[in-house]
């Protein structure tokens, strides 16, 4: 059987705009950060993954970042693993990591995502998310996801005459399909949106800290119906690490127990083909079901979750996904308080995307930076109460009607 892996170290830098910091500068500060929470050395480390997705459009690095990042600070000699996943780097950069440890190769591994993303280009940062689909079918990719959109009409006024990403649209459309279908409000979204902001207050490490009502967001510029500016998430710099650790590691290098955190499952899953009808088909749902197996729980078990929430629609769809309420009831249960810390189930107490900020290949490890600290009781002011078990959904890029790439990862204290 193979061995047990734990979570013994994580660190966030700050997201948000980072000018005067290289992919190097913040690989460094999340590692050495990391590292000093986990009480450990650099030369512990026996592998080394690393996530990121635009280095090579941002600045021409297209190749080896993760040995040109980490050798910059000293790693060098053992396997160092570039990752690119889209959205989904950072997650999968961890379960490559967990892999390696699980296979007996080494008992502590490091995962670190990063992102530079600002530009005083703003078109060079839009265009980073044009491959995040299959770049040899773009009005095919176009044409089949906007038509999920069919059936609700924008009013006028509701679409941005500034740039934006063409993901947002996509969003958009998946807005609509569900309105169309289950009778979701756009008051129901914004409120995903007021209570992550609301969350965020209380991080510290959040790109935006700003307290909105419903009645805010909804009164905010529009990006594209239903969605306004502050649904959606922003541009981000910034990285995330984790160190991870075997059972056998945690005695040999006298790690705190009473610290780590039991990595439950770690599900990396594509896409499939089906309808849009088939809800509980969509990766996200069949990746989560997976993972609750490999960890013997349910979603009743589930104390709090960090999902991927580039827009506010996005945390009701993967919230349905989850399992945590039934197709089509996730805008009522945000509307109801229900995912509020001190709701029945917290989601992205940390802020989520949409405020903490979204560093692509920082992302997915950014959740497990939180949701460590919501297990280890060192939340402070957003802590969710005896948080026990804890899950991450993170999605990368579109591929037919979804989510190319989704990653689940549950973790207990």
């Amino acid at each position: 059987m193979a061995e047990k892996v734990y979570i013994v170290g994580v660190s966030m830098t700050p997201f948000g705009r980072h000018e005067d910091l290289t992919v190097k500068d913040l690989t460094k500060q999340a590692v050495n950060m990391a590292l000093r929470d986990a009480d450990c050395q650099l030369e512990d480390i026996h592998v080394g993954t690393f996530a990121n997705v635009t280095q090579g459009h941002m600045e021409g690095q297209h190749s080896i970042r993760g040995p040109i990042a980490l050798r910059e600070m000293g790693l060098q000699e053992i396997p160092i693993i570039s990752v690119e996943n889209a959205c989904a780097s950072g997650s999968t950069a961890m379960d490559v990591a967990i892999q390696y440890l699980r296979a007996g190769e080494g008992q502590i591994g490091l995962a670190v995502g990063v992102e530079k993303l600002f530009s005083p280009d703003k078109g060079k940062t839009f265009s980073a998310f044009d491959s995040g689909w299959d770049i040899h079918t773009v009005q095919e990719n176009k044409d089949l996801l906007l038509t999920l959109g069919q059936g609700i009409q924008p009013p006028e006024g509701t679409i941005s005459d500034k740039p934006y990403s063409i993901f947002m649209d996509i969003y958009a459309a998946f807005a609509r399909f569900h309105m169309h279908e289950f009778g979701t409000t756009q008051e129901q979204i914004a409120a995903v949106a007021a209570k992550n902001h609301q969350h965020s207050v209380h991080n510290e490490l959040s790109q935006y800290r700003m307290s909105y009502t419903t009645q805010e967001i909804l009164d905010a510029p529009p990006i594209t119906y239903p969605l306004t500016l502050p649904m959606c998430a922003p541009v981000s710099d910034g990285a995330s690490a984790v160190i991870l650790c075997t059972e056998s590691g945690l005695k040999d290098f006298g790690f705190d127990k009473s610290r780590a955190v039991e990595v439950l499952a770690s599900v990396i899953q594509t896409g499939s083909d089906r309808k849009a009808s088939e809800l509980d088909r969509h990766v996200s749902a069949k990746a989560a079901k997976k993972a609750y197996e490999k960890a013997g729980i349910g979603p009743n078990e589930i104390s709090v979750a960090e999902v991927h929430d580039a827009t506010a629609m996005g945390e009701i769809i993967q919230i349905e996904n989850l399992g945590f309420c039934s197709f089509g009831e996730g805008g009522p249960m945000s509307l109801r308080g229900e995912t509020k810390i001190g709701g029945r189930i917290p989601i992205n107490p940390s802020g989520g995307l949409e405020s903490k900020g979204h560093p692509l290949g920082a992302t997915g490890l950014a959740q497990m930076y939180e949701l460590v600290t919501q297990l280890r009781g060192e939340a402070g002011i957003r802590q969710v109460e005896d948080a026990r078990i804890a899950l991450a959904e993170n999605g990368g890029g579109l591929y037919g009607i979804e989510e190319a790439v989704c990653g689940i990862t549950i973790l207990a204290k």
